[in-house]
């Protein structure tokens, strides 16, 4: 298994100007690595949504690579999502799977059949050209220029450490996140949309 945090600073490495977005208890870590956060689009409490706002970007966005670091407890809970993002073939997608085996935010509660799921072959056999699974860090730097210059969908499972909250929510450290409208309106900034 592989901390998000390493996952995030490889990642970061080939990033180049793709526009990104996280979910679960790992993508908070995203925001200490991202060099370009006008280009990061904070979907904070999505839960079971964020593929689909992200799968909304690059269909509404042909011209710009979009990234997501989505987590399996969140894809479970929309899992036909997958079957329109192969229907569509977004060349421009990339779909990361942070895949830790729990809910990390509600205390660690295994997700059903966690060890058993092989998220890179159903998101095959659904239709994605391009699918990748890694459990160790150096597999994932050596494959990721590669998997950033692939057309998409591109899904890429990674077998993540879990980092479990048990705190109650008002008690937790938590990072604030940019508020959705003025994500919303960095982006649109950046990319020029009025």
């Amino acid at each position: 298994m592989i901390h998000a945090d390493d996952v995030f600073r490889v990642f970061e490495e080939h990033r180049g100007k793709a526009i990104v977005t996280t979910g679960g208890v790992a993508g908070r870590k995203w925001p200490q690595t991202s060099n370009n956060p006008e280009r990061d689009v904070s979907m904070g409490s999505a839960m079971g949504q964020t593929t689909s706002a992200a799968f909304g970007l690059a269909l509404g966005l042909p011209d710009e690579k979009i990234v997501l670091f989505d987590s399996e407890g969140a894809l479970l809970m929309n899992l036909g999502v997958l079957a329109s993002i192969a229907g569509k073939q977004p060349k421009n997608f990339v779909h990361f799977l942070l895949d830790n085996e729990v809910y990390a935010t509600t205390g660690g509660q295994p997700v059903p059949n966690n060890t058993n799921i092989d998220y890179a072959s159903m998101a095959k056999s659904i239709g994605y050209p391009s699918t990748y699974h890694f459990d160790n860090l150096e597999d994932l730097a050596t494959n990721i220029e590669t998997i950033m210059n692939e057309d998409g969908p591109v899904f890429v499972s990674i077998k993540i450490v879990p980092e479990i909250e048990n705190a109650p929510m008002a008690l937790r450290d938590m990072v604030p996140a940019r508020p959705r409208p003025q994500t919303i309106k960095e982006l649109r900034e950046e990319l020029g949309i009025s």
